[in-house]
């Protein structure tokens, strides 16, 4: 579902650390302006970096799905629960379809959705992406490199390994048990499905903890987290597009802030004037 993918493309040959700057740069950048103009770039970035990272969509459908189905969600919520939100934040108020009540479709809704539909698109596959083409060892050492402490990176690359094992013995319990006849498949109904996922879940869960107890264990017997540092075995040195690709995350923070400005707010209203 979610881990690294070993097709190596021209963004597997970016070193840890450049891709975690763009990432964190692309983030940042999304949160900062709500620009119709830097967002529909940032979308065209990560199509871009899609490309050349030679990660099939296939190869994270189910965690694509999953964003696909927030996404629409999210859209119709803000729409149910504010839907002349677009009305007060622009100030203009251009009806497309009169709707019962106070939920008419107004040009101004429509485009703030957008926006923020938008920065799923910009920020989202930049993150899966980052995932997808760094090994959990690079990315400790990336995030050690930036100033991260050492126990909290490597940490979160334990996480990232053991991802792909709970998803595989997620599978291991799951057709032991249908073996036994608890169905789980959608031919069953949702009552019986959830019913009979919580005995799939339950030793999944045991499962996990007397792996984490053995790894902490292991880890405490090698005197891991005395040293005030460590070295990393899985660590690059930087070259000229790893510093082209820091300056571009740089960058990607830099212009929204700019934009602030030119824009005299988050939003560029189309609507005005």
């Amino acid at each position: 579902m979610l881990g690294y993918v070993d097709r190596p493309g021209w963004l597997h040959t970016v070193t840890g650390t450049a891709k975690l700057v763009l990432v964190v740069g692309a983030v940042v950048g999304a949160m900062i302006g709500f620009d119709l103009r830097y967002l529909l770039a940032l979308c065209a970035l990560s199509v871009v970096a899609w490309g050349v990272s030679r990660v099939r969509l296939r190869d994270l459908a189910a965690v694509l799905w999953i964003i696909l189905s927030f996404m629409v969600l999210n859209n119709l919520l803000i729409f149910a629960f504010a839907p002349g939100y677009g009305t007060e934040l622009f100030g203009t108020r251009h009806v497309l379809l009169d709707g019962p009540g106070r939920w008419d479709v107004t040009a101004e809704q429509l485009y703030y959705q957008l926006l923020v539909t938008l920065k799923y698109g910009a920020v989202l596959p930049s993150v899966l992406l980052f995932i997808a083409t760094t090994r959990p060892p690079e990315f400790a050492s990336s995030l050690h490199r930036i100033g991260v402490p050492y126990r909290v990176a490597y940490a979160v690359s334990l996480a990232l390994r053991y991802i792909p094992d709970v998803q595989r013995e997620f599978r291991t319990i799951s057709q032991a048990q249908q073996a036994r006849g608890l169905d789980t498949s959608s031919r069953a109904s949702i009552p019986v499905r959830v019913r009979n996922l919580v005995s799939v879940l339950l030793p999944l869960l045991l499962g996990s903890l007397e792996r984490i107890e053995t790894v902490s264990t292991a880890m405490e017997l090698r005197g891991f987290g005395r040293g005030r540092g460590r070295t990393w075995y899985d660590l690059r040195p930087l070259r000229g597009r790893d510093a082209a690709v820091m300056l571009l995350g740089v960058a990607l923070v830099i212009v929204p802030a700019v934009l602030l400005v030119v824009d005299g707010g988050r939003y560029w209203n189309v609507f005005a004037g």
